[in-house]
């Protein structure tokens, strides 16, 4: 297994520039099946998960061009149902968890749509319940091959409707919007995830002729539109990897200028490290030195963030969490490299 050696010990210095969202690129490339146009999509990351997007909408007749570094131009003007059925399809499909955002665009042009049961990252429990329950408030219907390992949904006609989200999924929410925006009549999701990835979605498919309202709310409503129109369209730069490179200057106490930050979508990201600066020099069993530090979603801290926290509860004071599953497990790992985090 392949491996780093990393000799700690040193403050760096220097600058840093973020690559584009990647949850934003694998929902707004799903949504460019949504026009028959000409959608251009720039500032996108270049990273595994979004070029096998693009593979997988290759595979299923859009045409893609790119121009230069980080721009895709999509063209979904005949889809290849026959793929679908193909091993190919389910093997690409199978090892993204971000496929199953292909299924709104689907239901919402076609009427009709096959995803495997995605896989993707390991990071702890990721339901699919607000997806289909979503889909189905809209007027489709479900089918589960479990010897396939495939859901099959179809639509005679998707109507807009009231829905309460079970939970603030972003996926879930993004795939509910670009099957509402071609529905007829009025869509109103309450409890939608509001993070900065569904409020570009939003505004991109309002550029494209949808009729969003409550972008960056957890109330969206929704007109339905006849059809879509391309456009062109710029990803932020990733508040993940900002917020990993602000917790690499915490830890490390070191000067680093990260370039082309969007700092009004990084929301409520740097106060965890800042908080550490301006507590470090606090006895450890001070009452005051004692943070929590919990991952909700948006506004609240994202949770890959949190990922970066139990670094800094290492070194050198305390700080109390709630973990999540898949912080859990690195939680573990550093403790048995004698990081001292009292579960």
């Amino acid at each position: 297994m392949s491996k780093f050696a990393i000799t700690g010990g040193r403050r760096l210095k220097g600058e840093l520039c973020p690559q584009g969202a990647k949850n934003e690129a694998l929902q707004v490339i799903c949504a460019c099946l949504l026009t028959k146009e000409e959608v251009t999509l720039s500032n996108v990351p270049e990273i595994l998960d979004v070029l096998k997007l693009i593979e997988l909408l290759q595979g299923m007749g859009v045409q893609v061009g790119h121009p230069a570094h980080g721009e895709f131009v999509f063209k979904a003007s005949d889809i290849n149902f026959d793929y679908f059925e193909t091993e190919d399809f389910y093997n690409k499909a199978v090892s993204l968890r971000g496929s199953i955002m292909i299924l709104g665009p689907l239901l919402a042009v076609y009427g009709c749509g096959l995803i495997p049961k995605p896989g993707g990252d390991k990071i702890g429990r990721r339901r699919l319940d607000t997806h289909f329950l979503g889909f189905e408030k809209l007027g489709a219907t479900f089918d589960y091959n479990s010897s396939e390992g495939c859901f099959r949904a179809s639509a005679e006609k998707l109507r807009g409707c009231y829905m309460l989200l079970d939970e603030a999924s972003v996926t879930g929410t993004a795939n509910i919007i670009m099957a509402a925006v071609l529905a007829e009549g009025m869509t109103t999701i309450y409890n939608a995830a509001c993070e900065p990835y569904i409020q570009q979605l939003c505004l991109m498919l309002n550029a494209m002729g949808a009729r969003i309202s409550g972008i960056a709310s957890n109330l969206l409503t929704i007109e339905g539109v006849k059809e879509l129109k391309g456009c062109h369209h710029r990803c932020l730069p990733d508040m993940i990897e900002v917020g990993s490179y602000i917790g690499l200057a915490a830890m490390t106490r070191s000067e680093i200028t990260i370039r082309n930050v969007n700092i009004r979508q990084l929301g409520i990201i740097p106060r965890p490290f800042s908080r550490e600066e301006r507590n470090k020099n606090l006895p450890f069993d001070s009452h005051r030195n004692r943070r929590t530090i919990v991952a909700d979603p948006q506004p609240l801290l994202p949770t890959h963030i949190h990922g970066r926290s139990p670094c800094l509860a290492s070194i050198p004071d305390q700080v109390n969490q709630h973990l999540p599953q898949h912080i859990l497990i690195r939680t573990h790992r550093s403790r048995q490299r004698d990081g001292k985090m009292p579960l």
